[in-house]
């Protein structure tokens, strides 16, 4: 599955981001004015079918600017972080909500038009549904039937408008482009969980202990060398023992997250969840949940497809193993945190934000993480600005947003161009990049950005068969200008974008997490265990470890990326040394037993075959590096 998004340019992003004032009463004839990108920017690729019948439906949304306007609350938002004095949720929709003149007036006008008006509890966004022809009225459009990338839409020739007493009131609209826009897991797993998959047992414990000298290939194959040099087995997957050995050394004692919530967003609900977390807990030697630690928000139904028949579909089942793996990662670190899992009603953009809009009007979380987002940074502005809308009210209440920063590289295999991913790639959050992590009973013995060649065996010696696999996302954000913390760290951006990763934890699949699901085996449910990668691991690591840094401190964060940025001692710079050119990784071919043979490949470590870079400092792959018992110092 792929999000789509529709271009927009730095300078356009840029000038969209204004002060806004409250709106009055209605005019009589206002002059209309257009509402900013909400022309859809596949138009010119797009191919016109035709009017739309004026009776078809139209559901849109139309967002309001917060009261004072985006540039007040991001000032608010900075300036809270710097101090550590947060707002309740009551505090901050009684300073920033928009007023009920304001609602009024937009309310007013759409439903001059005939249009029927929902507005939402804290005035973020109208609602308005009707006929083509109510909309074309209201907007200043004229809606046609179009067809482009595979899809079937209506949508606007141009851009909408809104009477002049009110424009200044709204950010973006939405909705009256019908294109679906999804998220996708930020996972590299071998198999869809929800057709059962194990792990073959030819492994090592910890990285490095096994190899093929001292523990032959089960079916008598013989392993070749890889330039001379004979390397181990993949890792089985590290537990939460593992894990804190190597992150967490040298903390202060009784940090355990205890008394801060990280809260976990993802599409959909595992039934299974809390009991395969708590199975898997005791099975790799770490406490269960506690009663009431572990708690669920979940929408009033769950839609399984997407509307008009989109070919971009959400797979419920194949979100389970997504949201195991945050819930089960976050306890890793943080074993005494409550977790609380706000689930989305579907993988569309707006359900997504629904979890924000939970989670930050109930002011129970400190830390989110989110391990899901679009390919490419190249953002419907209609997002943009809801997302960083709800990324800064969490700012002001001192919740901290930490986004996966992808499995793609720069993505130059997906879009064609180097770019970073978008929500990872907001300002107002922190994106975690991936290594590839040695840990031993000593620690972290070695780390290095995770890019992956595979080679097979090709007349009994390695050869390449994907020049590049997969690897963590990074690089210089296309769309959203270089942040002033980045600036003054002496970052240096190639086009002026936002640089990502900000830091980096374990993500590679061949030094990956095991964890511990209920999957579908033939016609059976049952649980078992396997290995799991990708930055969907790397966020819920380091969200579970700041809540340990939260708890020392005593309160929220809020911001996570000024503080980072002005002292990094805390995080380890991940330069590639002390691990091996790659792992032997053994296989079932049929995912799941001996019975239909084996299948062996090495997946590398660090194989350049993207513009993302490995070095001392922040780099491209790896942002700052690894957190260690550093990160943890409390923040007065």
């Amino acid at each position: 599955m792929h999000k789509h998004f529709t271009g927009v340019s730095m300078a356009v992003v840029a000038a969209v981001v204004v002060a806004i004032a409250g709106a009055g009463a209605a005019d009589a004839a206002p002059t209309p004015k257009p509402i900013p990108n909400s022309q859809p920017g596949w138009l010119a690729h797009g191919k016109n079918l035709g009017t739309a019948a004026p009776n078809a439906p139209v559901s849109a949304r139309v967002y309001l600017a917060p009261n004072g306007g985006l540039n007040a609350l991001k000032a608010a938002a900075t300036a809270a972080s710097s101090s550590n004095q947060y707002l309740t949720p009551g505090q901050y929709h009684a300073q920033f909500d928009p007023s009920a003149a304001t609602v009024d007036a937009v309310s007013s006008w759409l439903a001059g038009s005939g249009l029927k008006v929902s507005v939402e509890a804290n005035h973020r966004y109208i609602d308005a549904t009707g006929s083509v022809g109510q909309a074309n009225k209201a907007f200043g459009v004229k809606i046609s039937k179009f067809s482009h990338d595979g899809l079937s839409v209506q949508a606007p020739t141009g851009p909408a408008t809104a009477p002049d007493n009110v424009a200044a009131a709204i950010i973006a609209v939405s909705g009256l482009d019908t294109t679906v826009s999804i998220v996708e897991p930020k996972t590299q797993k071998p198999s869809p969980p929800s057709d059962g998959f194990r792990n073959a047992p030819v492994c090592s414990h910890w990285y490095g202990d096994q190899n093929p000298t001292t523990l032959p290939a089960p079916d008598g194959t013989v392993l070749p060398q890889l330039n001379g040099a004979t390397l181990p087995y993949a890792p089985c997957g590290y537990t939460g023992p593992q894990l804190r050995n190597a992150y967490e050394a040298g903390a202060p004692a009784g940090l355990d997250g205890r008394g801060v919530t990280v809260a976990i967003t993802d599409a959909y609900a595992s039934p299974t969840i809390e009991a395969d977390a708590n199975r898997y807990a005791i099975e790799t030697g770490d406490r269960p949940f506690a009663a009431g630690q572990f708690s669920q928000s979940l929408p009033r139904a769950f839609t399984q497809v997407n509307a008009n028949n989109s070919p971009r579909q959400c797979d419920a089942s194949g979100w389970y193993g997504e949201e195991t793996l945050d819930v089960e990662a976050v306890h890793a670190m943080a074993p005494a945190a409550n977790i609380r899992y706000y689930a989305g009603a579907s993988c569309q953009d707006s359900a997504l934000l629904d979890t924000f809009s939970r989670i930050n009007d109930e002011g129970v979380a400190n830390i989110v993480t989110n391990s899901w987002g679009g390919v490419g940074d190249v953002v419907k502005p209609t997002l943009l600005l809801a997302y960083e809308t709800a990324f800064l009210q969490g700012a002001v209440q001192g919740i901290s947003y930490v986004f996966s920063t992808g499995d793609s590289g720069d993505e130059v295999t997906n879009v064609g161009t180097p770019q970073t991913d978008y929500p990872a790639s907001d300002p107002y959050v922190t994106g975690v990049g991936g290594t590839s992590t040695a840990i031993t009973p000593a620690g972290v013995t070695g780390e290095t950005g995770w890019q992956t060649t595979k080679y097979s065996i090709t007349n009994g010696a390695w050869a390449p068969s994907i020049a590049f696999q997969y690897g963590g996302g990074g690089g210089f954000s296309s769309n959203i200008p270089e942040p002033d913390y980045q600036v003054a760290a002496g970052i240096h951006s190639p086009n002026g974008g936002r640089a990502l990763p900000d830091v980096s934890m374990n993500a590679d699949p061949t030094t990956g997490m095991l964890v511990g699901q209920t999957q579908t085996f033939g016609k059976t449910a049952a649980y078992d265990r396997y290995r799991i990668g990708g930055t969907s691991l790397a966020s819920p690591l380091f969200a579970g470890m700041t809540a340990l840094k939260i708890q020392a401190s005593g309160h929220g964060l809020g911001l996570l990326n000024p503080k980072i940025y002005a002292n990094h001692s805390g995080f380890h710079d991940v330069t590639g040394a002390g691990i091996d050119a790659g792992n032997i990784r053994v296989d079932f071919v049929n995912g799941l037993d001996a019975s239909g043979g084996y299948v062996y490949s090495v997946r590398s470590f660090n194989t350049i075959n993207t513009t993302l870079t490995v070095g001392s400092g922040w780099d491209s792959e790896t942002g700052w590096g690894s957190p260690r018992a550093g990160w943890l110092t409390p923040v007065p």
